[in-house]
């Protein structure tokens, strides 16, 4: 409680040049000694506060004062300027105090420098609607209901203590525990209808989602595909695959190479892309996908 005081008593300083110890009192609901006493530590930690007696008199900082002393270097104090524009992008609670209050300390002024849209191009207000419930009942830690569209095209009704939200390969998803299935699930948010906050509670020090991947998968799990894609197709290409997995050939078409899965869910993936994929190798997935077509 003490150091967030004092934190406070600079900004107020700087932002209001004087104030008598009366005045801090009452702001914080401390006695009067309270604040001499917290005056006394910051001169003591190097902070140039000082008092003046008399009508007119108060506590001041140095006039020009800023934090550029500490042990902050100037590039420290641009990413923590920048991280809390990321916060405040997504609308986190406080962010904008602590930006304002941080960027008087520092003297900066924080560039707008990123600006986030949870929603899908034409989805109105849907989708926005989606994420500021989901974060509420994760920072309340309370249930939600919804309706989920499985991978196999069922629909469910679902009870989720929601814990965490995921962007991952140009999606968002909903980590939480699903009391449908007794186990952590993780919930493509797209597919989640309905989306209710409940009052009921659960102990967020109870659950602790696993990581999204294993750390390492399998090495029998993966194998290695060459697929040559149209020219027409590049947009595709790039959009789903990492630059380093991608060469361009002469004629313009991209030739990648990639370790996935050869689940089901690849010949469904290929088809996709028409007549615009060619399989190169395994030979023994060109001739299954032959087979599938």
């Amino acid at each position: 409680m003490q150091t967030g005081r004092l934190f406070e008593i600079i900004y107020l300083l700087l932002d209001k040049k004087k104030m008598t110890a009366t005045e801090l009192a009452a702001h914080f609901e401390v006695s009067k000694r309270t604040i001499l006493r917290d005056v006394e530590t910051l001169s003591m930690a190097g902070i140039p506060v000082y008092t003046t007696q008399g009508k007119g008199g108060g506590i001041s900082i140095m006039e020009g004062y800023v934090l550029n002393k500490t042990v902050l270097s100037e590039d420290e104090k641009k990413q923590i300027l920048f991280a809390l524009q990321g916060l405040l992008a997504v609308q986190t609670p406080d962010t904008k105090v602590v930006l304002d209050k941080l960027e008087s300390l520092f003297g900066k002024t924080g560039k707008n420098w990123i600006e986030v849209d949870f929603s899908r191009w034409g989805s109105g207000d849907t989708d926005k609607y989606k994420f500021e419930t989901l974060k509420s009942a994760i920072l309340k830690n309370h249930a939600i209901t919804c309706r989920y569209i499985g991978s196999d095209g069922k629909e469910s009704e679902r009870y989720i203590f929601p814990l965490k939200l995921i962007f991952k390969s140009k999606s968002w998803y909903l980590q939480g525990y699903c009391r449908k299935r007794g186990d952590y699930r993780t919930f493509k948010i797209n597919r989640m209808l309905d989306i209710a906050e409940t009052e009921d509670s659960f102990p967020d020090d109870k659950y602790s989602p696993p990581p999204l991947e294993p750390p390492r998968m399998p090495s029998d799990s993966l194998s290695l595909l060459t697929l040559v894609f149209s020219p027409q197709s590049a947009y595709r290409v790039y959009d789903e695959f990492d630059e380093g997995c991608i060469h361009k050939n002469d004629d313009g078409s991209l030739r990648v190479s990639v370790y996935l899965p050869l689940d089901n869910w690849i010949y469904d993936y290929l088809r996709s892309y028409g007549n615009e994929v060619q399989i190169i190798e395994p030979e023994s997935l060109r001739e299954k996908f032959k087979n599938f077509l």
